[in-house]
């Protein structure tokens, strides 16, 4: 039989769930476009039980003045293979061959929502797929709304890419190749649950099915 194809509210669903079971409340709150980044931040710390002290990150292109060492994809699926996150079965990684080889993230307490990350260069590159562009019922407005409200989701940027079935929105987020593991696996968490957000804020842009 084939596999049912996940709904952006199976990952909503499993979304809340997951925050549910962990003890989790959600709380509305209103901040300046600009600190959302910051928002996020504490929201991450808060949820592992400490006082967050925030410490500007190093984005992509910045590179890092202490350290030589840069990520292949080789050798970041290698470490992060070896993370509690992985032993623990909250991601799951693979190898994708390809023109250019990358990393297969999947995250099993959100119906296994993917996301690929390639190494290249200077930066790392973590994105995943949200809908074609003809699922959506007015793209022109709808690339608008996105560019007035992108802010609100820190770490992460909306794109369109040319996938071989059509295009495609996409949420990306990038960082120095030389970044920590530690804020490499911050950026992957991230982007998992700023999808899930995506799919709560925007779901209703879609064209209603028949």
């Amino acid at each position: 039989m084939e596999e049912q194809k996940k709904t952006s509210a199976d990952y909503q669903r499993a979304f809340r769930e997951r925050m549910r079971a962990a003890g989790y409340v959600k709380r509305d709150v209103w901040v300046p476009p600009e600190q959302s980044e910051a928002l996020r931040a504490c929201e991450l710390a808060l949820r592992k039980g400490i006082v967050p002290i925030i410490v500007k990150r190093r984005r992509a292109g910045m590179g890092n003045t202490t350290n030589s060492f840069v990520w292949t994809t080789e050798t970041l699926l290698a470490a992060l293979t070896d993370t509690d996150a992985v032993r623990a079965g909250r991601l799951k990684v693979e190898s994708i061959e390809g023109l250019e080889p990358c990393i297969g993230i999947r995250f099993p307490e959100l119906e296994d929502l993917p996301v690929f990350m390639i190494a290249g260069g200077t930066q790392l590159l973590v994105s995943t797929l949200l809908w074609r562009v003809d699922e959506v019922a007015d793209p022109a407005d709808f690339n608008k709304l996105l560019l007035r409200t992108h802010k609100i989701l820190p770490l992460s940027t909306f794109g369109i890419v040319t996938m071989p079935d059509g295009e495609y929105y996409e949420l990306f987020g990038a960082l120095s190749a030389a970044s920590d593991l530690e804020e490499i696996l911050e950026e992957i968490e991230t982007l998992g649950d700023n999808v899930v957000q995506v799919y709560e804020s925007f779901g209703s842009y879609l064209k209603r099915a028949d």
